[in-house]
């Protein structure tokens, strides 16, 4: 839009310098007019009784021409800034086309290169496929190879002996299953027989944990007795064993004393043999 409107107002800007430059020139002449017409007004004694009347016309032609010039300068102006913005707008638009065409070559660009990376990728794939199908194959025989391997070894051979015997065990669960389910049935009456004798037994085990609570209550009266007696004899074992001390303690002090009166007595000894002058 911009590039259209640019030629018109480039016209309309010749049309209003075209039209100025005529009203200039108007103006120029009416100048000219108007100062020959001053000129003749001073003159004395020349016939012009119009030339009053004529100028003042003239005057008033001028100034209104003055305002349509000075309104066609203010619209030249207008004109020239919304070139300049138009102008700016045509800047900026180009500026954002290059932008929005570097952006498509761009995409265009990477969607060439999308394209060629799913194909690459599809190829790929389908040889993933086909690989993997001939794995699969070979994999399937080994497993084939290997399940009849398998069957005829030692261990398979008593997995599948341990498996009839599964079998057998459950048939025989099914049949005490249904012989539990008639009253009348062996099964219910051993089982029975083993519930009495159980019963018995666990009589029996009660009586004789009563009893052996008996004893054990007994037991317990003795040992208190016992511990009651046993520190009626350590009380007394300590009052014998501080007596046993006071006596030694006793014992040990006269033995000092005793020892020291032997000291005392020697020596008196010792100086009533000087005095008599005797020898040892």
């Amino acid at each position: 839009m911009a590039k259209q409107n640019s030629p018109s107002l480039i016209e309309v800007v010749k049309q209003v310098a075209e039209q100025q430059h005529s009203q200039a020139s108007e103006i120029e002449k009416s100048k000219i007019v108007l100062s020959q017409l001053q000129l003749a007004a001073r003159l004395p004694n020349i016939g012009f009784p119009l030339i009053g009347e004529y100028y003042n016309i003239l005057q008033a032609e001028l100034q209104e021409l003055e305002k349509q010039m000075d309104s066609a300068l203010l619209e030249t102006k207008a004109t020239e800034r919304q070139i300049y913005q138009q102008d700016d707008d045509i800047e900026t638009t180009k500026y954002h086309c290059e932008s929005l065409e570097s952006q498509v070559r761009s995409l265009y660009a990477e969607k060439i290169k999308l394209k060629l990376d799913t194909e690459a990728a599809q190829e790929e794939f389908e040889m993933m496929l086909a690989r993997n199908g001939a794995y699969h194959e070979k994999i399937m025989a080994h497993k084939e190879r290997y399940w009849e391997a398998e069957s005829k070894m030692p261990v398979m051979l008593e997995l599948a002996k341990k498996q009839d015997m599964v079998q057998e065990l459950k048939t025989k669960k099914e049949e005490l299953m249904n012989d539990l389910q008639n009253p009348e049935g062996q099964v219910i009456k051993q089982v029975q027989e083993e519930i009495t004798h159980l019963i018995e037994e666990v009589t029996m085990v009660k009586e004789s944990i009563n009893e052996k609570k008996k004893l054990l209550e007994e037991e317990k009266k003795v040992h208190a007795k016992l511990r009651k007696e046993i520190e009626v004899q350590n009380k007394r074992s300590d009052a014998i064993l501080k007596r046993l001390h006071c006596q030694l303690n006793k014992l040990q002090s006269n033995r000092r004393q005793w020892h020291w009166n032997i000291q005392q007595m020697e020596k008196k000894a010792a100086e009533l043999r000087k005095c008599l002058g005797v020898t040892e």
